[in-house]
């Protein structure tokens, strides 16, 4: 059996749709085989994914209602070209998009704000509440009460008859039972009410509007391979990356950073890929195993807590931590994720190949805290179990994802693939900024070649989205969560264009 080089190129490209959609941000799935294309190559594309991702509040949510569609659509462009410099010696430039993210919560659930919500939980807020009251109260002393009496009551203590009456009520607090009790249930009452118009006013800060989250990157991946014979390639080379993106809080999931905005400027980083090939043409033969590095970002997140004056209810520590916190600044670490992908196929009957890959996803490792964001999960983070602080994002699992499928050679213009895939996620619960758990789809791709060195190539992907418990950063590494997404499901489409030369 043998399958001729161009040929089995042009199986393996019928399905530009092949990341798309991923565990926690992953998106492009960071192909490496334009590279290890044959000859000179070009080759542009555009993915698109539609997603619908709905659920309900659940866990620690105090209602339990219905969550809308949550999961924005978006699409992501990339291209790559490879050229032979030599026999031996071959050089390309890959760009794709390889994480990301696009979602916003619509309608009345714990995920918009509403008038309704408040700073905290209100069992936490109840015993903030209660207890403040009870010190304040408490901390009065038997002059202080009946000066608070009198002040509500409009009498002038500065004035010779305000002085009379002060003495004389005083003289009854301390002489009767009665006159006490009576006095000190006016006073506390007095408390009660400035407390409560505090609490009021911390809980006017709160945000309006949606929760939403917006990231993208950018990869540009130089590379240089060597091919000591037709059989083996050794490749590596430099990855400079790009990150930015927007994140909005709201809702009562969310109780204190209800109104937090971070502004991630954009930021590049760079990295590095290194991987071997193996490859016997007559038969279609090919392995390739690729390692991409970590890469760090340094990022200036622009942050807005309107509600951070709220924290003066942890008492004077609370109040000193909301000045400091108010005046700190500081570099926030990004580090995307470390991965390796292996490609396989083979030559299975002429004009037929069978192809897989394994990708694994160092997501584990992988988490985002803000500067401001994790100087008040700190303070606050005795009241939630978590004392040393949280993240933004975190996930608790690495992802592994595999996709398989057959293409084959239809005639001289045309051919076509399926495929299976599946993924694991990143862990269950999930962050609410992305709450699916791994999936299974199903693929098929068709390709057009109107000369043996062009072709336009589309396909399309169906996604059944692992159902997921979502839970904000406070409740990362715990069993708790605020809702749950289930049955859900996305479709995405590809189109890619190649030029053989």
């Amino acid at each position: 059996m043998k399958l001729k080089t161009l040929t089995t190129a042009i199986l393996l490209a019928t399905l530009p749709a092949t990341g798309v959609f991923a565990a926690a941000l992953d998106r492009s799935g960071q192909s490496i085989s334009s590279f290890l294309q044959p000859n000179n190559y070009f080759e542009a594309g555009i993915s698109i994914l539609d997603p619908t991702v709905e659920g309900r509040e659940a866990g620690t949510s105090e209602t339990r209602r219905h969550i809308s569609d949550m999961g924005d659509d978006y699409y992501f462009p990339s291209a790559a070209i490879k050229l032979q410099l030599t026999d031996h010696v071959s050089f390309g430039l890959l760009y794709d998009q390889p994480f990301g993210a696009d979602a916003a919560y619509e309608g009345k659930n714990v995920f918009v704000s509403d008038p309704t919500n408040t700073i905290l939980p209100g069992a936490t807020l109840a015993g903030i509440r209660q207890s403040t009251i009870d010190k304040s109260f408490g901390a009065l002393t038997a002059e202080q009460r009946v000066g608070a009496l009198l002040k509500a009551q409009g009498v002038d203590l500065a004035s010779p008859a305000g002085q009379a009456k002060f003495v004389q009520t005083l003289t009854a607090y301390n002489g009767s039972a009665s006159t006490k009790t009576q006095i000190d249930t006016l006073v506390k009452q007095g408390v009660e009410s400035q407390v409560d118009a505090g609490l009021k006013a911390v809980n006017s800060t709160l945000g309006k509007g949606n929760t939403k989250v917006e990231v993208d990157t950018q990869n540009i991946s130089m590379i240089f391979g060597y091919q000591p014979t037709k059989n083996f390639n050794f490749y590596g080379g430099g990855v400079y990356q790009t990150v930015k993106g927007n994140v909005s809080l709201r809702g009562q999931a969310y109780s204190l950073y209800n109104g937090y905005d971070a502004s991630i400027k954009e930021t590049g980083g760079t990295g590095w890929l290194a991987g071997a090939a193996y490859q016997i043409p007559e038969i279609a033969l090919k392995a390739a195993v690729t390692y991409r590095s970590e890469i760090d970002h340094d990022v200036e997140i622009n942050e807005s807590m309107p509600t951070l004056p709220a924290l003066s209810l942890l008492g004077p520590a609370g109040a000193a931590a909301a000045a400091n916190i108010a005046a700190s600044s500081g570099k926030t670490r990004i580090t995307t994720p470390q991965s390796v992908n292996l490609d396989l196929q083979s030559g299975i009957m002429a004009d037929t190949v069978a192809f897989a890959n394994i990708r694994w996803v160092n997501w584990k490792d992988f988490s985002i805290q803000p500067y401001k964001f994790g100087k008040v999960s700190e303070a606050i983070g005795g009241l939630v179990g978590r004392p040393n602080g949280f993240d933004l994002v975190k996930y608790s699992d690495d992802q592994w994802s595999a996709t398989a499928g057959v293409g084959r050679k239809l005639n001289e213009q045309w051919a076509g693939n399926v495929s299976v895939g599946w993924d694991s996620g990143a862990g269950n619960p999930v962050t609410t900024l992305g709450p699916t758990e791994g999936f299974w789809n199903v693929g098929l791709g068709v390709q057009y070649s109107p000369t043996p060195s062009t072709f336009i190539a589309g396909g399309v992907k169906y996604f059944w989205l692992g159902d997921a418990k979502a839970q904000t950063g406070a409740q990362a590494d715990g069993s708790e969560y605020v809702a749950e997404f289930t049955g859900n499901t996305a479709i995405a489409y590809g189109l890619k264009m190649g030029y053989r030369f």
